[in-house]
């Protein structure tokens, strides 16, 4: 699978350009699903903010609203009661998995429980577009500040990749780089802090930041500091 994981979305082109690089075809001509089940885990989100995701609105732009051939929705609840021989076909012939944010240790618990988190590997043509949770998931931690869900039993997720990720950073008032040097003490392993405008490709063997923003790598080799400049930067 190719992942392309963001804070915000597909926010400026340089993301944008990535995103089609690792599609090999126009946005307009590849079929979408989208996976809102990150959002139940959350207190800030519910069936308003759903809606407005699955409904490719203006507040979807960055998203389900960039203008695909079809996009169709994947709640990861229900797959375990429909059985997968439903479901896998829907997953196998999308071109691309659009994976909302909300709280990432809810989300890996129904990619586990679903059976998806199974399915990825055999996916390698596929592109996994996260936002927020939705990058987060894939990520072996998200430090304990991150975790909303009351249920999940540790901050641990699916380990895909091997950095973890702090969000919106600038975003939001408690979004500081300060915090984010705290949190990636507690990490203690691999981290990248990013924008609204900053997304990291995994794929090819290969791991690159995409910004047009601010970001700041943590305990990567290579790449300690950070950039406001835009283009790429190969990490690995």
């Amino acid at each position: 699978m190719k992942l392309l994981l963001t804070s915000g979305g597909v926010t400026n082109p340089s993301i944008r350009s990535a995103l089609v690089g690792l599609l090999g075809r126009p946005i307009a001509e590849s079929n979408a699903l989208v996976v809102p089940t990150a959002q139940w885990g959350h207190p800030m989100c519910g069936p308003a903010s759903v809606r407005g995701v699955i409904a490719a609105g203006d507040d979807s732009e960055h998203l389900t609203g960039l203008g695909w051939a079809s996009l169709g929705v994947l709640e990861l609840t229900a797959l375990p009661t429909i059985g997968a021989d439903r479901w896998i076909p829907w997953v196998q012939e999308a071109d691309v998995l659009l994976v909302d944010g909300g709280d990432a240790t809810y989300l890996c618990h129904w990619m586990r429980e679903s059976g998806l988190a199974d399915l990825l590997p055999s996916l390698p043509d596929t592109v996994w577009v996260g936002v927020s949770a939705g990058s987060m998931v894939m990520t072996p931690r998200i430090g304990s500040d991150f975790v909303a869900w009351p249920s999940a039993p540790d901050d641990h997720t699916l380990g895909v990749v091997d950095f973890s990720i702090f969000p919106h950073l600038d975003a939001f008032p408690t979004n500081t780089l300060e915090r984010a040097q705290r949190w990636a003490a507690e990490i203690d392993g691999p981290a990248y802090a990013i924008d609204e405008q900053t997304g990291i490709v995994v794929a090819d063997g290969s791991t690159q930041v995409v910004s047009e923003g601010r970001w700041t790598a943590f305990g990567v080799p290579g790449a300690e500091g950070s950039t406001s400049a835009g283009g790429t930067f190969t990490t690995r």
